[in-house]
């Protein structure tokens, strides 16, 4: 038992000097990390804490560990955030649009009515904020409902980054403590709580650059922890929330449905939806922000932004309807395994939590896959249902992704094969040990959740 405390603490320890080395490679004052020599470096050094933390990962699901094991792992989640939120954003700037959105809303206006750099917001600009927000000349927000009324609190608490950082921060202790309280209902050990704490993508994407995944991670945290105590309409009514800060969560929908009631939960999401939409209806047309501006930017509209296809269209001239005939077949496939999520039966208390959590980072990681998203902080959320259920697809998908805050062919595909090929990969070899009858019955005889 000890030498297991230690050796967690050695992969911690690890962690934690990755952590510092990468921060230090930033050049003071430069908006990113620096030179490209030292983005490249940078980016080797989380993908070194990738590895360190999948294999500690390996030791916490493998091996029992003494109580003192949860405050180790909270300690140093704590540290390492500690080290990360006052450092200066180097990855991503979209947390001046937060501030901004916090500070138009606080001045009484519509978020969704005007550009930054419309004349009617002149009296709003300052030297710390304003220049630094991207897309201001052409962009209204892209940001839902839900995350406006986030960002409108925090506009009248305090218009800072780092106050919006340490909120960010506050949506991820209250999913920690779901977290905690899901393995305890799942009668898992506590320490696996890790899987989220530290997982290196989600700290570089909440701490140091506090992206607003963080709100709709606390906010998925609730609706499943309110769905694993059969309280469903409250948990719709979350999972409504976390949709209305990021789109993504509403695709666990059917994992909430499962065995359960379907009209409770169906029409409190609805409600929480269309209430916080008319919320924002003064804007008009505008209320989707630049929503389907951004698809056409992304090149989801074409189907240049979709990995396989890309891949696909350096092989042969794809049809000007690609785009729509792989989302179509998308959907199909997603639709498919939703419609199997749906008739899977409730077992006891911590069999269901774990289904739960299971089917939930299944259905995470097809659509986040499928939209193969090139900004990072997308795939973080998938850490959420691993830490109750983790498949070695979904915990590769939730952390490999750093290796995209660089793309050294400038191609949408070739790189973005070291992400999207191990997990295709390790998905195949689940779904095959799953089916094996041998390894089935080992695995049943050794007690583990199918």
């Amino acid at each position: 038992m000890r030498r297991g405390l230690l050796t967690l603490l050695l992969g911690g320890g690890t962690l934690f000097a990755l952590t510092l080395g990468a921060l230090a490679l930033h050049t003071p004052g430069a908006r990113s990390v620096g030179s490209q020599v030292r983005t490249d470096v940078f980016v080797a050094f989380l993908m070194a804490a990738v590895v360190v933390y999948l294999v500690t990962v390996r030791f916490v699901l493998r091996h029992r560990l003494p109580q003192q094991a949860i405050w180790v792992v909270l300690g140093l989640a704590f540290v390492m955030r500690a080290v990360l939120m006052p450092a200066p954003m180097l990855l991503s700037s979209d947390i001046y649009r937060y501030v901004w959105d916090g500070r138009v809303q606080a001045a009484g206006i519509n978020p969704y009515r005007y550009i930054p750099a419309d004349p009617a917001l002149a009296g709003l600009r300052d030297t710390a904020i304003y220049p630094n927000i991207n897309r201001a000349n052409y962009a209204r927000t892209i940001y839902p409902p839900m995350a406006q009324v986030f960002f409108a609190a925090m506009g009248r608490i305090s218009d800072s980054v780092i106050a919006m950082k340490l909120a960010m921060f506050l949506c991820e202790v209250i999913a920690v403590l779901c977290l905690l309280r899901l393995l305890g209902l799942a009668k898992l050990p506590p320490e696996r709580v890790l899987i989220y704490a530290w997982n290196p993508l989600v700290l570089w994407s909440f701490a140091l650059d506090g992206h607003v995944d963080a709100v709709a991670v606390g906010l998925l945290g609730l609706a499943l922890l309110s769905r694993a105590r059969r309280w469903d309409g409250v948990a719709g009514a979350l999972l409504g929330c976390a949709a209305l800060v990021k789109f993504l969560p509403i695709v666990a929908a059917p994992a909430f449905l499962r065995g359960g009631t379907l009209w409770r939960p169906a029409i409190a999401g609805v409600a929480v939806i269309a209430l916080l939409y008319g919320l924002y209806l003064s804007a008009g047309a505008h209320v989707l922000g630049f929503l389907p501006s951004y698809r056409s930017e992304e090149g989801l509209a074409s189907g240049g932004g979709f990995w396989l296809l890309t891949g696909l269209a350096h092989l042969f001239t794809l049809p000007p309807d690609a785009a729509m005939i792989y989302l179509t077949g998308a959907a199909i496939g997603l639709g498919a395994v939703a419609l199997l999520i749906l008739r899977g039966k409730s077992t006891d208390t911590g069999g269901d939590v774990v289904r739960l959590c299971r089917d939930t980072a299944i259905l995470a990681a097809c659509v986040t896959a499928i939209i193969s998203p090139h900004y990072t902080w997308y795939f973080a959320w998938l850490a959420l249902p691993s830490v109750v259920a983790p498949l070695p697809a979904v915990l590769w998908l939730s952390a490999a992704p750093v290796l995209l805050y660089i793309d050294p062919f400038a191609d949408r595909f070739y790189w973005p094969c070291l992400i999207y090929c191990p997990a295709v990969g390790l998905a195949l070899v689940a779904l095959w040990r799953r089916h094996d009858p041998i390894r089935r019955a080992i695995a049943s005889s050794e007690g583990s959740i199918p």
